[in-house]
């Protein structure tokens, strides 16, 4: 199921999968996978510059995360272009969610841009039988 959000030009559709489970330090944890495709549907070329997001566990506190770019890159996406990539998550529950938003700058006019990403949910197949 694709989860797909606009936010002044900027499309960000999401994509998530269950890739399994393991045992670490005693505890099993679930191993959630997801990929983004962040879309420049403006006329301007943008720069993503950072990300934040919100992990939600069901079985744990709330996780916040910030840091630059994704996955060790800051994307430059000329109008019409759009960049796809993969990362994961790792939950001690079978059921969570993340959300958040990605900075990123017009380089024409140097303006700053908040994109919303929208919440997508992650769920153990197994859990919904």
């Amino acid at each position: 199921m694709t989860t797909t959000l606009i936010t002044k030009g900027i499309k960000i559709s999401v994509n998530t999968s269950f890739e399994g489970t393991f045992f670490k330090n005693y505890k099993t944890h679930y191993a959630f996978g997801y990929t983004i495709t962040i879309e420049n549907q403006t006329k301007d070329t943008v720069q993503l510059t950072s990300r934040h997001w919100r992990i939600y566990d069901s079985l744990n506190e709330l996780e916040i995360l910030d840091g630059e770019g994704v996955i060790g890159k800051k994307p430059v996406l000329q109008p019409g272009a759009s960049h796809t990539y993969s990362s994961g998550c790792l939950l001690t529950s079978t059921l969570g969610a993340m959300k958040g938003h990605y900075n990123m700058v017009n380089l024409k006019s140097d303006e700053k841009i908040k994109v919303s990403v929208p919440t997508f949910k992650f769920s153990a197949p197994f859990i919904l039988n």
